[in-house]
């Protein structure tokens, strides 16, 4: 499948408090998300089958990753595996790029 997807399509949407997700491209086997974290907010301790690469496009956090801390700065990127438990703290808000793969069902059912 082709796609392109403009920057005016598709809506944010707020998944928990202050966590905001927008689907952007997809594909068979790849989904890039857009996420907006507002300061101060908790991405609580989660895990997904899908395996997770994303880049911080602005903003600090704290990522932690089976159970290592990482301080995350604008600019940074990080890989995890599925199923590997993480969460984040957001220092300052944030916007990120994730790219998941294969595609998140879930969350394309948002839309």
């Amino acid at each position: 499948m082709n796609r392109i997807v403009r920057k005016d399509e598709g809506k944010a949407k707020e998944i928990l408090d202050g966590i905001w997700i927008q689907n952007l491209a997809y594909g068979d086997k790849t989904h890039m998300v857009r996420f907006l974290l507002e300061k101060g907010k908790h991405l609580p301790l989660h895990k997904h089958s899908e395996e997770q690469t994303g880049y911080l496009i602005r903003g600090e956090m704290d990522l932690i990753i089976d159970g290592i801390k990482y301080r995350v700065k604008k600019g940074d990127s990080w890989s995890i595996k599925g199923g590997i438990p993480h969460e984040a703290y957001v220092i300052e808000t944030c916007e990120a790029l994730e790219i998941f793969s294969p595609v998140r069902e879930d969350y394309l059912k948002l839309d």
